[in-house]
């Protein structure tokens, strides 16, 4: 390569120049352009732009011809390695590192420490949890050791980590409104459709938290979806019509659930800038009041509803076999004389608007084969395991309406109508066949006009939701949490939520193609071997993923010989 300096009568601009041959003839290309005279003056205060640029080039040359040396590195089956020298180091993280500075996190966490003033480095504490919690998710002093396997050490001590966390729970809506806006400049939010829903994350207590006058405790006696018998804490979740988190809240774990929405949605109203949504959540958290909430200016509200709590002349229509329809087709159908094969995997419906508590909504029950089949098979299981339980003494009944148990009634009189002298079990026919007529129907509630199947595919979507809280309580291993402060327990959560936000931003980039397992599996693998005086060289293996992670985030680190000079062009590139 060399510099060429093309001058005109105005300008001169500055070339980097390859000389290629094909079929024995010489041609120039341009491998990069430099910039103006007036622009690398200006750029480089003053220097002489020749003088730079002669420089450049060499040191390109230099890095070339480094590039393409075979480097043979002596090994000895005599010489012992050394003792406590780490030798490995994982650079899966690097990819996270790219996403996370593309979020403008480490900008988020300089504006944080400006205003705080402290001398800890909070952005390194920051990333490496957000990583950690990906990538070897543990405490907090278990993620200090082993962040120092990232290529990058650490330069903080544990007790900086949990000054931090006080810091970062201070900062959870500035952090969060960021975010948002910063999410949005490297890739489009699809907020037009807002999933909300509420999971909770048990600790491994005994004893509830204690309400003081400065502040209520966060860990309180609740209904336990791990069904736990410990304290836990609630959370909150908005997630965009995309499967992406949009924004989260913590509350006391004896908190009811309907009552967290409104404070949540009001901040996404009034920090993220957002007035027209439609806000999809189950029917456990659409309260009468979230409803009227959202049924106002440009909201609106879509949200399951119980065909069991219809009211009963609501019910019996919505029940009826008659008046079914299918979508773009005007006839009617009676769902008693369907066809097993033909119309296994058509979904019908029927609506009609309602008006409850000065609510006007539009109610829409659908009905499916496959989803009545679905709910047979589910039953006759929990049924089949309620008969093994009698036969084996069984002791205790349950009033839980998915426990198996609740087809076991207790008969307390012989078959005369006499006290029994022994309690006997049976199954309980009269709870089966009532259970039994709701079997293929599913219902929802909206104020919107749009056409049935949009509203239903948007329903249908409130999984994705579900299956994120999953995934942190599993893959993120978020719960249980081996924290006792509130500010401390709500950071916990914040860098959980990170994580997730830019997990998920990761797997959009790869085109949803791999499961999350295989990305984490994946990017924990991806270790290098430090040679001394040379780099790095891989110890991972190449595959389709890793090939797509790179393409994907624009840099490579599958070559044979990482040199250290190559390795910090690619932590450089990792934070631009």
């Amino acid at each position: 390569m060399r510099l060429q300096v093309v001058e005109t009568k105005n300008a001169a601009s500055f070339y980097v120049v390859k000389s290629t041959y094909q079929k024995g003839k010489r041609s120039n290309r341009i491998v990069e352009k430099l910039g103006t005279y007036q622009l690398l003056l200006e750029k480089l205060d003053g220097r002489d732009p020749y003088e730079w640029a002669a420089e450049y080039v060499e040191r390109l040359n230099r890095q070339e011809k480094e590039a393409r040396r075979t480097v043979l590195v002596p090994y000895s089956p005599v010489k012992r390695i050394k003792k406590d020298g780490q030798r490995t180091y994982n650079g899966g993280y690097l990819f996270l590192q790219k996403l996370y500075h593309e979020l403008g996190l480490d900008r988020i966490c300089g504006a944080i420490s400006k205003r705080h003033g402290f001398a800890f480095d909070l952005d390194a504490i920051l990333s490496r949890l957000v990583y950690g919690r990906i990538l070897f998710p543990c405490s907090k002093q278990a993620t200090l050791r082993l962040s120092e396997r990232l290529i990058e050490p650490s330069n903080f001590d544990l007790h900086h980590i949990y000054r931090g966390l006080e810091v970062l729970c201070d900062e959870s809506d500035y952090i969060q409104t960021q975010l948002y806006q910063n999410s949005k400049k490297i890739s489009k939010r699809n907020t037009g459709i807002l999933y909300y829903d509420c999971t909770n994350f048990f600790f491994e207590i005994e004893q509830e938290d204690q309400d003081t006058e400065e502040e209520k405790g966060l860990r309180k006696y609740g209904y336990s979806k791990d069904h736990k018998p410990n304290p836990i804490v609630q959370m909150g979740l908005f997630m965009d019509g995309d499967g992406v988190p949009l924004a989260f809240c913590i509350n006391p774990g004896n908190t009811n659930e309907q009552i967290t929405l409104q404070p949540l949605e009001r901040k996404i109203l009034k920090d993220f800038d957002l007035s027209r949504f439609v806000v999809c959540t189950d029917a456990g958290l659409s309260s009468a009041d979230n409803r009227m909430f959202n049924d106002r200016q440009e909201r609106a509200f879509v949200t399951t509803q119980s065909v069991k709590k219809l009211k009963a002349d609501i019910k019996k229509w919505a029940l009826s076999p008659t008046g079914w329809r299918l979508t773009g087709n005007p006839n009617f159908y009676d769902i008693t004389q369907l066809n097993e094969e033909d119309d296994l995997d058509k979904t019908f419906y029927k609506e009609r608007w309602v008006e409850d508590e000065g609510l006007r909504q539009r109610l829409i029950v659908s009905f499916s084969l496959k989803y009545k089949h679905y709910q047979q098979k589910i039953r006759a299981g929990q049924i089949e395991r309620a008969q093994k339980a009698i036969d084996s003494d069984f002791d205790k009944i349950s009033v839980n309406q998915n426990d198996y148990r609740r087809f076991i009634q207790k008969n307390q009189a012989t078959q005369q109508g006499e006290l029994a002298t022994k309690t006997a079990f049976s199954i309980n026919l009269n709870r089966i066949e009532q259970e039994a007529q709701y079997d293929g129907f599913y219902a929802v509630c909206t104020n919107l006009d749009d056409d049935v199947a949009e509203i239903l595919r948007v329903n249908k979507r409130r999984w994705e939701i579900e299956e994120s809280f999953r995934f942190m309580k599993s893959e993120f291993k978020a719960r249980p949490v081996y924290l006792s402060r509130n500010d401390r327990i709500r950071a916990h959560f914040i860098t959980c939520f990170i994580a997730l936000l830019l997990f998920r931003i990761l797997e959009k980039r790869l085109q949803e193609k791999y499961s999350s397992h295989q990305i984490i599996d994946t990017l924990k693998t991806m270790d290098f071997l430090a040679i001394e005086g040379e780099g790095y060289t891989p110890v991972y293996t190449r595959t389709d993923l890793t090939d797509d992670l790179h393409n994907t985030l624009g840099f490579f680190t599958d070559y044979e010989l990482i040199s250290s000079s190559y390795m910090k062009s690619i932590l450089s590139a990792t934070k631009s």
